[in-house]
């Protein structure tokens, strides 16, 4: 493994970033995080986009290795820095870690936060109106989400796998957002074992260290 610094490049506030961020912290990785505007009025910058053709983040930089999308990023990360692994070895284990990374991406992200969170709370916290509509819209799918993320959630309080894996990193940051809702009060009463695998995963250090600061501070302070 080279000794190169390995660099991250989005914003704190994505999901898919802090992902990453939370495996460097489980591992114990010094990196550079460097800032990119994707949503910046003159458009996703130039130079990002040689990095991610696509122009999403994060994008990541390690020596000669350049990656885009996160769960390629997650995996090279986990194999290739020394730390706690954060995969299992046991086939079926690793089925089921990539079945709940699977949920997350196809389901979870696009219903919990941009369905729920975006309109409901990141909306009105900078002055506009709540989207009603699209919250009611997607409600029915936030519940099968919740009530699927609990049915994962093994003996051992983590998302699929007997240990904290790289499933339980990418559903943190998603499931912090969601939490601010006012939908989940009433969701997560209904599906304990996810309101405890939350409380087990938001007294790790790592999700401390990486908790993001939103421009104005969001009604609650997500873990």
């Amino acid at each position: 493994m080279t000794s190169t610094k390995p660099i991250l490049y989005g914003a704190p506030y994505s999901v898919y970033v802090r992902a990453v961020r939370l495996a460097f912290a489980e591992k114990g990785i010094d990196y550079d995080l460097v800032p990119v505007d994707i949503f910046a009025q003159e458009g996703v910058p130039p130079e990002h986009l040689k990095r991610h053709p696509f122009g999403r983040i994060p994008a990541f930089q390690h020596g000669d290795i350049a990656l885009y999308e996160s769960s390629a990023i997650l995996q090279y990360v986990d194999e290739v820095f020394d730390g706690p692994a954060l995969q299992p070895d046991a086939p079926a284990d690793r089925a089921h870690m990539s079945q709940v990374i699977s949920v997350l991406n196809n389901y979870v992200y696009k219903t919990l936060v941009w369905g729920l969170f975006v309109p409901g709370v990141q909306l009105p916290n900078i002055g506009f109106d709540a989207d009603r509509d699209k919250i009611n819209a997607v409600l029915p799918q936030a519940k099968t989400c919740v009530a699927a993320l609990n049915d994962l959630v093994t003996d051992r309080g983590w998302l699929g796998t007997p240990a904290l894996s790289l499933a339980d990193l990418l559903a943190a940051p998603m499931l912090s957002l969601f939490m601010v809702t006012p939908q989940s009060k009433s969701m997560m009463l209904d599906n304990v074992a996810l309101h405890a695998w939350w409380k087990q995963i938001c007294e790790r250090p790592s999700l401390q260290a990486t908790r993001p600061e939103f421009d104005p501070p969001l009604p609650e302070r997500p873990c």
